[in-house]
């Protein structure tokens, strides 16, 4: 016999609750029965009854499921199971829906074992570095001087201790803001999680730091949780973990900017020290005072070479010596212009002396005369004048004009 099909809700014909409950119902039925892993929150033995409810979680996802049994199932699968205990239950979802509630009915549980657990650490661990959380790449330094650490742990914990100790013992001023949370259990994921969101958004922290002391691989679960090593790599401010011992290695030293081995390194690595930035200080001052008398010193030595060189210690030294070159020249020129002009003078008085003796008119001194025709022609021959011709005779003094008689 076939169910009648439930119209399909509108709004002139919506589902009454009880309808909607049925098919919820219906539906978290068809699921069955189911294996499912988580942490248990809370365990509540009704007094008078066989029947023991747990609160299930998902650290991971910060969900929660009740979980109802029996005392003999409890105490045949996991004997003397306490909070923060991780468990896989076989269980069916069952849906309440006069409370509108969803529960798991289990009939088996089993206590996950420390090598389960660190099985599974292994695949987070593998997952997480596929993701590239651990990528060095991606760490960020942390800043030489903090102006606020923020700071999560137990109460009044040695780590607390610890970290705020040394960190001022180094340097005496800095400031903290510290954010106390449980560090084991089922409550210390989200609690460590609100507290690195609460830090992140504080304008005034630099860096945070995640300390812890030492304890059992279980204790220290939580600082493994996917949870929390997804918070601490979105986180924008540089985050320090400081969990446990040197020898423990949880996976949010993997993710976080900067592991410290314990508290007391994390301390260190937070805040330099003031003696020893002070001693780095006072060598810094020696070298560069080294550096700078070296400086003077060297320039001091150029500056006395410079004065020792002739040109600047006796500068007249070679205005002399260019003055005596100069009067040199100068007399030496005075010398060869005399003796030019001397030789001239020589050659100029031969060569007057020659021409006066070529010279017609040192012929015309000795007593001969020139005889010329009207035509301004010398005679040289009787036969080249005539009777009554006129003749120019030119004597040295002066001359006078003939007419030829015979």
């Amino acid at each position: 016999m076939t169910t009648p099909q439930q119209p399909a809700s509108t709004s002139d014909a919506p589902w009454p609750v009880r309808v909607v409950s049925q098919k919820i119902g219906a539906w978290i039925g068809k699921l069955g029965w189911i294996w499912v892993d988580g942490q248990v929150a809370q365990i509540t033995r009704r007094p008078g009854t066989n029947t023991v409810f747990l609160t299930l979680r998902d650290p991971s996802a910060d969900l929660s499921l009740t979980v109802t049994t029996n005392r003999d199932v409890v105490d045949l699968g996991a004997p003397g199971l306490s909070d923060g205990a991780r468990i896989v239950v076989h269980a069916r979802p069952e849906f309440y829906a006069a409370r509108g509630s969803l529960s798991l009915r289990a009939d088996e549980i089993r206590q996950v074992g420390l090598g389960e657990l660190l099985a599974r650490l292994e695949q987070v661990k593998k997952l997480l570095a596929a993701e590239g959380l651990f990528d060095r790449a991606r760490k960020r330094r942390l800043p030489f001087l903090p102006g606020r650490v923020g700071l999560i742990t137990g109460r009044a914990s040695a780590a607390e201790r610890d970290v705020l100790t040394n960190a001022r013992r180094r340097w005496p001023t800095v400031e903290f803001r510290v954010i106390n949370v449980a560090v084991q259990g089922p409550s210390a994921v989200p609690q460590i999680v609100d507290a690195l969101a609460v830090l992140d958004r504080d304008e005034t922290i630099d860096v945070i730091v995640l300390a812890r002391g030492g304890g059992s691989t279980e204790d220290l679960l939580p600082f493994s949780d996917e949870a929390l090593c997804r918070a601490v790599f979105a986180c924008r401010t540089p985050v320090v973990s400081a969990v446990g011992h040197e020898t423990d290695i949880p996976l949010v030293d993997f993710v976080a900017d900067v592991r410290a081995s314990t508290p007391t390194d994390a301390a260190k690595r937070i805040v330099p020290d003031l003696n020893d930035e002070l001693r780095l200080i006072g060598q810094a001052k020696q070298r560069l005072d080294r550096a700078l008398r070296g400086l003077l010193d060297r320039e001091q030595h150029r500056l006395d070479a410079l004065r020792s060189r002739p040109s600047i210690a006796r500068p007249l030294t070679m205005v002399d010596t260019r003055a005596a070159e100069v009067a040199a020249l100068r007399d030496r020129a005075t010398r060869n212009l005399s003796h030019r002009l001397d030789r001239a003078g020589t050659e100029l008085a031969h060569t007057l002396a020659r021409l006066r003796t070529l010279s017609p008119s040192a012929t015309l001194q000795r007593g001969y005369a020139i005889v010329q025709r009207d035509d301004g022609s010398v005679v040289r021959s009787p036969a080249d004048v005539s009777v009554k011709d006129q003749l120019r005779i030119r004597l040295a003094e002066g001359e006078f004009a003939a007419t030829v008689d015979g």
